[in-house]
C-alpha cells in the first residue's frame, strides 16, 4: 500500500469504484470543484478491470487526488473503512462517502458539509421533504424505500434513509465508532454506521436530496447485498445491547 498523504486538515471525500472508468474524470472534477480548499478526493480502487485504477493514479497527478489500490473486490463497506483510516490519519477534519456514478449528485457537497456545522453526520436523504428518486422503476423503489423502513423499525431509529450512502462525518463520530468491528459489506454498513452514531449519541440529520440513477456503467445490487441486510441490520440492535 502506498505511503498515506501528507497530513492536512479540511475536508476528504472517500469514492469507492469498481468499473467506473466511464464517471471517474468528471465525477471527480465536480467534486472538486464544489468543495472548498483545502479538499481531498481519496479513489478506493477495488482492482477493476475496466482500467479504472490507472485512470485514478493519471488523475492523481492533481495533488487533490489521491489512490488506494486494493487487490480485490470486497465490497462497499471495506473500501469505505480503508478509505476512513486513512483520512483519519491524514488529519481530516468532514468526511464524505459517496457514489462514483453520479447517483450522488457533487452539487449536494456544500449542503451536507454545512449541515456539520451544527450536526455530527449529515445524511443526504432520499425520504425526507424535498428529497425524492428519479429514473427508477416500481420494483428498485420498493426494495430501496421497503429497506430503509425495515432498518427503522428493526432498530428504533427515527432516521428514514437508513440505507443512503450519501455522508458526511465529523471526524470524532468516525473516531468514536469502533470502525474495526465493522462488518457489513453491502448496504448493511449504511445502517450500521449510522445506527452506531445514533447510539453514541452524536446528532444526525437528514439532508433532502434526489437521487438519480446512474448514466454509465452498472448497478452493484445484487441479492447477495440485499439477503446481508435483512440479517444483520436486527442484528446491530441486540450487539449494541
Amino acid at each position: 500500500m502506498p505511503a498515506p498523504p501528507r497530513r492536512t486538515d479540511g475536508v476528504w471525500v472517500i469514492l469507492p469504484t469498481y468499473n467506473e472508468a466511464e464517471n471517474l474524470e468528471q465525477i471527480v472534477g465536480a467534486i472538486l470543484d464544489a468543495l472548498p480548499t483545502p479538499r481531498r478526493v481519496l479513489i478506493v480502487d477495488d482492482n477493476s478491470p475496466d482500467g479504472t485504477g490507472e485512470l485514478a493514479d493519471r488523475l492523481a497527478a492533481d495533488q487533490s487526488v489521491s489512490v488506494l489500490h486494493r487487490e480485490r473486490k470486497e465490497g462497499l463497506g471495506p473500501a469505505y473503512l480503508a478509505g476512513f483510516r486513512i483520512a483519519l490519519e491524514a488529519g481530516a477534519e468532514r468526511i464524505f462517502e459517496m457514489d462514483a456514478d453520479f447517483s450522488h449528485d457533487p452539487a449536494y457537497l456544500p449542503r451536507l458539509l454545512e449541515a456539520t456545522e451544527s450536526a455530527d453526520l449529515a445524511i443526504g436523504s432520499r425520504y425526507v421533504r424535498g428529497g425524492g428518486v428519479t429514473e427508477w422503476g416500481a420494483m428498485r423503489r420498493f426494495i430501496s424505500r421497503g429497506g430503509s423502513a425495515y432498518a427503522r423499525l428493526a432498530l428504533g431509529v427515527p432516521i428514514r434513509d437508513l440505507t443512503g450512502g450519501f455522508k458526511c462525518f465529523r471526524r470524532i463520530v468516525l473516531e468514536s465508532i469502533e470502525l474495526d468491528t465493522i462488518e457489513a459489506r453491502g448496504y448493511a454498513f449504511q445502517v450500521e454506521t449510522t445506527y452506531r452514531a445514533i447510539k453514541a449519541g452524536f446528532r444526525v440529520v437528514e439532508v433532502p436530496i434526489v437521487f438519480k440513477d446512474r448514466a454509465d456503467g452498472t448497478s452493484k445490487m445484487s441479492k447477495t447485498i440485499v439477503a446481508e441486510a435483512i440479517w444483520r441490520v436486527p442484528a446491530m440492535r441486540f450487539r449494541r445491547r
